[in-house]
């Protein structure tokens, strides 16, 4: 898409959707429309950001991963974020691996004029400040869930968290992304998906989840959940 036809009114992501018109107008020339396939890795753990992704639809995983290999996300991001957001606070490689989870599109900006709007718009540096706090937030209330909490109300959190950011019941996640997602085998996952099945609140098949009883998958999950729903709401209500 040319940069030329990007139109604030037709953009989904909200950072960009939310700024003045005359910060947008700046903005806009300076973004790519680009497809994000599942599995698409936008960049990898100490890997030079190249592009800060705007995310219009889909869902991005941060991932950490430990020494013996293994990864686990500690962070997502959809429609409301930014990938690469450490470029605009200073860093200039990545933290975190930032894998594509469910397809969508994103606008991707080059590193260095994301970093001289973030210097030069008032609007959009304090969007991408608010940003940043609800998205540490996310990561530290993640991080103790996964130490805390049992796979199957993890599991509920992150379906319930992922289905919010998305905007759909339908959610097209493998077994093997759950696994990473959560940092644990496949076999757990496979029961604790069964078991959420067997009460009725998802049904799975062909690597797709739907989301049956959002409300029993809540009482499911974890006080996690509420924390995180509300600083997400929090974010897009201000």
């Amino acid at each position: 898409m040319p940069a030329v036809s990007i139109r604030q009114e037709e953009v989904g992501n909200k950072i960009l959707a939310s700024l003045p018109s005359e910060e947008f107008a700046q903005i806009a020339p300076l973004l790519e429309a680009v497809g994000l396939e599942v599995g698409d890795r936008l960049y990898d753990v100490e890997e030079v950001i190249r592009h800060v992704h705007f995310i219009d639809s889909g869902l991005l995983s941060l991932l950490s991963t430990l020494e013996d290999g293994t990864s686990i996300e500690v962070g997502a991001l959809g429609r409301e974020g930014l990938g690469g957001l450490s470029v605009l606070l200073g860093a200039d490689r990545a933290a975190h691996t930032g894998l594509t989870q469910v397809a969508g599109m994103s606008y991707r900006m080059r590193t260095e004029h994301a970093r001289e709007a973030f210097r030069r718009l008032p609007a959009f540096q304090g969007k991408v400040l608010r940003y940043t706090r609800m998205l540490m937030s996310h990561i530290s209330l993640t991080l103790a869930c996964n130490t805390l909490h049992t796979v199957e109300e993890r599991l509920a959190r992150w379906l319930l968290v992922c289905r919010r950011r998305v905007e759909s019941d339908r959610l097209p996640l493998p077994q093997e992304f759950l696994s990473h997602m959560l940092g644990v085998r496949r076999s757990g996952v496979t029961v604790a998906v069964g078991m959420l099945q067997q009460a009725g609140l998802v049904r799975h098949s062909r690597g797709v989840i739907n989301v049956t009883d959002p409300e029993g998958l809540r009482e499911a999950s974890c006080e996690c959940v509420k924390a995180m729903m509300e600083e997400y709401d929090n974010f897009l209500n201000e």
